[in-house]
């Protein structure tokens, strides 16, 4: 078995498009519109197999958990990037263009050297080597 892809309910389907695409080298699909749910969506594509879908519907309401605590659902997902020199290179990036940073380039305890950033709607991202 493998994973397929993931899914994100989003309010800036466009914004987390271009973030993907931009900071994490994605290959977008064209957009996907259901006039009567007034859904959109976008499937992502990485290197490998799997794929991140985006999703917007206006019935779809906000989450009202504190987005820094951890809570039911998806902790985090994780993009592998070759070296610990791309890891810091890409959070430096998103540091520099104003993205919250959770932590530096580190090694863990269970032998990653990563960092962890939030995504534009504070989606937590694992950037490892």
């Amino acid at each position: 078995m493998k994973v397929e892809h993931l899914a994100i309910w989003t309010r800036d389907l466009e914004g987390m498009r271009n973030f993907y695409t931009h900071y994490f080298n994605a290959s977008s699909g064209s957009g996907y519109y259901n006039h009567s749910k007034e859904f959109r969506s976008y499937f992502l594509s990485f290197e490998g197999e799997c794929r991140l879908e985006l999703m917007q519907m206006p019935t779809v309401t906000n989450n009202r958990n504190d987005y820094r605590k951890h809570y039911s659902g998806i902790a985090h997902f994780a993009f592998k990037v070759g070296s610990r020199e791309r890891v810091d290179q890409i959070t430096e990036m998103l540091q520099h263009d104003g993205f919250e940073i959770i932590s530096p380039g580190r090694m863990t305890g269970d032998g990653y050297y990563e960092s962890a950033v939030y995504d534009p709607e504070k989606n937590r991202i694992e950037i490892v080597a």
